[in-house]
């Protein structure tokens, strides 16, 4: 194996790793809420790990070129501004459904 194999399995077993932990938290999760909480990790870390994966075995097999690179790094942060405000909408929305509000009964 060659040192750019080694580091794109490395990085694919990251995100493997990840996906596998997100679900084992997902499965002890009490509420809805800490569900949406633990995606973090799987999309923060896991997705990219991916992309970068791809990346750098493009470069090592095809060369280094510009529009993939501009592409896997808007892909990375396109994943992560959706993920952050999908999430926060998700848990705003599971917030207001599971939490009563008791200031009108006194």
């Amino acid at each position: 194996m060659t040192i750019i194999e080694i580091i794109v399995a490395a990085l694919v077993v990251l995100a493997a790793f990840m996906t596998l932990s997100t679900v084992v938290a997902q499965w002890r999760a009490p509420d809805a809420l800490t569900r949406t909480n633990l995606m973090g990790p799987l999309v923060c870390v896991a997705v990219p790990a991916l992309v970068i994966a791809k990346l750098v075995w493009d470069w090592a097999h095809v060369g280094f070129d510009l529009n993939d690179t501009l592409r896997a790094v808007i892909a990375i942060a396109g994943v992560w501004v959706v993920a952050s405000v999908g999430s926060y909408y998700l848990g705003r929305s599971i917030y207001g459904v599971t939490v009563v509000d008791n200031a009108g009964e006194q």
